[in-house]
């Protein structure tokens, strides 16, 4: 993973400074809440719900055992709302069903960030010099500016890797760190890189998504797709150029975004996003970038070309780590051992076949640990499972973990030999659950629980569904299915993705759900970039895991031998689904629940 620099690091320190002198100045009256909030908001801290919410910064996902740790710590410590906070929540909360609220543990965003809902302001300034003791921060989390530059959770190790996207994601982060085109933008603003022949970094879902390649003579570079987004209007990116010579990136992003920034809608903040400029305008938007680039290259002669001799400071940067010292075992004897033990331990076959991945070293394999199981949310982990986290990333993958795009964590170096012992203690601290891209390993954000833009809660449908659909057999029958919950139309849980996807909607003050199917992020696994489409009126909350069990059982009887959930629904279209989904209507039940 990346090694911070003396630079790097003193700036880190500073900002914290920085902020706690903010802070103070607020706290005083000095600063005013106006002035105040944007300054929080850059260093992310946003107030939700009930309490102040951090979201802490970590780039394309790669975190250390230390830092985990850190972050245990401020579960432990200072993830605790006062009192009269947490009764005024639960009251609140309560009327709406409500019972448990998670408090004192870390959150796993879609960003591959990692959230508290709890922590107050008043101890937010001791919470941002923790982080910095351990290189960690709330930069580009929050607010409208650039958000965290995601890849691929494999990046550096995926055996389908093209280029490894991590320095590119780093140079970026840097580069617009304090660049001012990017500090007040019309909206928040996201990138995301995938080096791989599989896009599993969603790229097509953001306002800049960048596949790396190589052109016939072996040259690195971009395609460069522009204009992605969910929320109110989803839509799918648009290329803007097939091939972009990598050293021009950041001249090319900085064209993309002064036209942004130029004609960006910042009357409407529903369409201020980038994604409805390109729609509106579509080849003028591409060609005014196009000329913008122009005169950036040929006027101001490209002052954000890469050099060389840069991007290689930036790459060394990223070390492999001192891996584990472990003779090396013929790929034919690991591969033998292997199906021995899943022969004998059918718990650790399933695991191998859904968790593990293949890695470029032969002598090594990526592992997911899943966070989603009964009684916690999704990509919740307490103090105490943080601390324990650290203990398995230390023993089994040198160190380093990766926070991922669904709400995970991946040990991306286990030598394979050691997969059983990961197993057996991943299992004892329920982090082995085989579920990974099955129905219960599904993507939710925190919801009307906690977010003060939600108009339902998300955690509810999820734990609903999730003690369903416990039967491991049942899961691998249904076969590989994205479901992503969102709380409101923000689509946080990036439902428009989903194969199967649930939103929440305020209908006269109540909480309802609509549910769309066939979405795809442009994976493999889910085909080309889509929204999903709704299949008919809102349900309500009890209604909601009746439907997917009607949506799933339809699926069942109708598919071919083989197909998948994403190929029967586009083959027999939404029709019968829908009707399945009428069908599982219960307004006597839901009449009765609210009286």
């Amino acid at each position: 993973m990346y090694q911070y620099t003396a630079f790097d690091r003193q700036f880190v320190h500073q900002r914290a400074a920085q902020f706690r002198d903010q802070l103070t100045r607020w706290q005083t009256g000095k600063l005013s809440e106006d002035d105040f909030r944007p300054l929080r908001l850059q260093n992310g801290w946003y107030v939700q719900r009930y309490a102040p919410m951090l979201r802490v910064a970590v780039p394309y996902g790669e975190i250390a055992s230390r830092q985990l740790r850190v972050l245990a710590q401020i579960a432990r410590e200072y993830d605790e709302p006062e009192a009269a906070v947490f009764k005024t929540a639960m009251e609140g909360q309560g009327l709406l069903g409500t019972t448990f609220l998670p408090k004192n543990c870390a959150h796993f965003t879609t960003r591959t960030n990692v959230q508290f809902n709890w922590i107050p302001l008043s101890k937010s300034a001791d919470v941002m010099d923790l982080l910095a003791s351990v290189d960690l921060h709330g930069i580009q989390t929050s607010g409208n500016c650039i958000r965290n530059t995601t890849t691929d959770a494999l990046a550096g190790i995926a055996v389908d890797e093209i280029v490894d996207p991590r320095p590119y994601a780093e140079i970026i982060r840097q580069w617009t760190t304090l660049h001012p085109e990017f500090a007040f933008l019309p909206r928040k603003f996201k990138i995301a890189i995938s080096g791989a022949k599989d896009d599993r970094a969603a790229t097509g879902w953001h306002d800049v998504g960048l596949h790396l390649l190589k052109n016939e003579a072996g040259e690195v570079g971009f395609k460069v797709f522009v204009g992605g987004g969910m929320g109110r209007t989803p839509v799918v990116g648009t290329v803007i150029r097939e091939f972009l010579p990598w050293m021009q990136i950041m001249n090319y992003i900085e064209a993309i975004v002064r036209v942004y920034n130029e004609h960006g809608r910042r009357d409407n903040k529903y369409k201020a996003r980038i994604k409805i400029l390109v729609k509106s305008e579509g080849q003028q938007y591409i060609d005014d970038v196009e000329e913008e680039y122009r005169q950036i290259v040929e006027i101001d002669g490209g002052p954000h070309t890469v050099p060389q001799a840069e991007f290689d400071r930036v790459a060394a940067c990223f070390v492999t780590p001192q891996l584990a010292d472990i003779a090396d075992v013929a790929p034919a004897a690991l591969d033998a051992s292997l199906k021995a033990q899943a022969a004998e331990h059918v718990g650790f076959g399933r695991w191998l076949q859904r968790n593990v991945h293949a890695h470029q070293n032969a002598q090594l394999r990526a592992v997911t640990l899943s966070f989603k199981r009964p009684g916690q949310s999704p990509g919740d982990a307490t103090s105490e499972q943080l601390i324990a986290l650290a203990d398995l990333v230390d023993k089994y993958s040198a160190g380093e973990a990766r926070v991922t795009h669904d709400q995970n964590v991946l040990l991306p170096w286990v030598h394979a030999s050691r997969l059983f012992a990961l197993w057996e203690e991943a299992k004892a601290l329920g982090l082995a659950s085989a579920n990974v891209q099955l129905l219960t390993d599904m993507i939710a954000c925190p919801g009307g629980d906690f977010c003060a833009l939600a108009n339902a809660r998300s955690l509810p449908i999820a734990e609903a569904i999730t003690q369903r659909y416990q039967d491991l057999d049942e899961l691998d029958d249904i076969g590989e299915i994205d479901l992503h919950i969102s709380g409101c139309i923000n689509s946080c849980g990036h439902h428009h993705s989903g194969h199967i996807g649930i939103l929440g909607v305020d209908k006269d003050g109540k909480e309802w759900y609509q549910v769309t199917l066939g979405g795809s992020d442009g994976s493999d696994l889910s085909g080309t970039a889509v929204a999903g489409k709704v299949i008919g009126p809102s349900f309500s909350a009890s209604e909601v895991p009746d439907v997917i069990e009607a949506v799933l059982t339809t699926y069942r009887s109708l598919r071919d031998s083989g197909e998948t959930f994403q190929a029967t629904v586009r083959r027999t279209g939404l029709d019968p689904f829908k009707e399945a989904a009428k069908l599982a209507r219960h307004p006597a039940k839901e009449a009765l629940a609210t009286a």
